[in-house]
């Protein structure tokens, strides 16, 4: 059977240095690279697996026509983009405490779910919710 997986990951925002800035310090996430073309930016945020997906964050408008950009800016505005995005840490309160140190909006603090695991929840600066899940322990 051929091998497929998930290579990167598209998060729209409206300031993508807002963005950028809450990927790298509130979860520890690094830029990896950052294009700009036709006043927009891709900027492309991973962690240190270089097998993890990566994240590729951009406004509304880059690679869009003008009617899909307003009404994706709409959805991204009023925080109804797409989302949750899910990332797993082995070390949840640590990573909690980070994010909350950096700024983060705090949706919930770590606690443990029925379905197994332990997590937390935050809004990154363009309203969408960000879960990260460990196992229990």
């Amino acid at each position: 059977m051929t091998s497929i997986s998930l290579t990167f990951c598209p998060i729209t925002v409206d300031d993508v240095d807002a963005a950028i800035t809450f990927y790298r310090d509130a979860l520890g996430l690094t830029v990896s690279n950052d294009v700009s073309s036709d006043g927009h930016r891709w900027v492309t945020l991973g962690s240190s697996d270089p097998n993890a997906p990566a994240l590729v964050v951009s406004d509304p408008g880059a690679g869009r026509s003008p009617d899909d950009a307003a009404a994706l800016h709409a959805l991204v505005a009023k925080g109804s983009g797409p989302g949750p995005y899910v990332f797993f840490t082995d070390d949840l309160d640590a990573l909690f405490e980070q994010a909350s140190a950096a700024g983060a909006e705090v949706l919930q603090e770590p606690m443990d779910q029925p379905w197994g695991t332990r997590d937390c929840a935050f809004r990154d600066p363009a309203g969408t919710m960000i879960r990260v899940n460990q196992a229990r322990r």
